[in-house]
């Protein structure tokens, strides 16, 4: 099972050694995760939530992802247990929820993802993480015990209820640098006091709650903006971010070189 390897792999590497570094895909290619793997990436994440992927493009790059022994997670708005269950049996290491705001959300995130007793996922062998029943049913529930990376996406000024009651028994907490300050009033001054000081409460309860922390930001150059939190991963950028940039700069480069 590829995909329970690459969560326990993840959750071990953040938990000691260096930061990760990943990038978000939003384009229906596979030479994209091909990229994110030749490149070096440590991760990447499929972005169901701001990109034009449906969900069979989805499906079909976390299994390549898989097949590439490189752990891909997906990022996802959705809540419905049967969409969750698709991404995880095409391989998906974990999930990135966003906007997590209430415990309420994170026990129904938590449940969807673990087979009972643990959750209330439903269980078929139909797929390629069991092998297409090519692996006993007691069997895969034994290995499935290696439960899928969980992330909670937070990027609101404010919770439902407290930042550590939201977070308690994920994996990880990201921060959703855009929305968030947009949410503040700052929209993308991710320098500004009001956006340091609430990343360094989300570091905080992270911390306490010991959990992982990750964030976005456009370039490298960004992370310096982001205050004193220390991050055990973090995403830059996206396939098509850089391949917007990288455009422009043959365009840019060419033009010079016929005037």
């Amino acid at each position: 099972m590829a995909a329970a390897s690459h969560a326990t792999r993840l959750r071990e590497r953040l938990h000691g050694g260096p930061p990760l570094v990943g990038t978000f895909v939003k384009l229906a290619a596979l030479e994209s995760i091909d990229l994110v793997r030749s490149l070096g990436f440590d991760l990447a994440v499929v972005d169901g939530e701001h990109s034009q992927l449906d969900e069979g493009a989805i499906l079909a790059l976390l299994r390549h992802g898989a097949a590439l022994d490189l752990p891909t997670l997906v990022r996802t708005s959705s809540r419905d247990a049967g969409s969750l269950n698709r991404m995880l049996e095409a391989g998906a290491a974990g999930i990135q929820l966003s906007t997590l705001r209430a415990r309420a959300e994170r026990d129904a995130f938590v449940s969807a993802t673990r087979y009972a007793p643990d959750g209330t996922r439903s269980v078929s062998l139909a797929h390629p993480a069991a092998d297409y029943s090519g692996i006993p049913l007691a069997q895969y529930l034994e290995q499935s015990k290696q439960f899928p990376l969980l992330v909670g996406q937070i990027e609101t000024a404010t919770t439902l209820d407290p930042l550590g009651e939201v977070m308690s028994g994920l994996d990880a907490a990201f921060i959703g640098t855009t929305d968030l300050s947009v949410d503040l009033g700052r929209p993308g001054m991710l320098d500004d006091p009001r956006f340091t000081g609430r990343v360094a409460e989300i570091a905080a309860a992270a911390s306490r709650a010991d959990i992982a922390l990750g964030a976005w930001v456009p370039s490298a150059d960004a992370l310096a903006k982001l205050g004193d939190a220390h991050f055990q991963y973090v995403l830059i950028g996206s396939d098509l971010q850089a391949l917007r940039a990288g455009l422009g700069m043959v365009a840019s480069a060419a033009r010079k070189a016929l005037s």
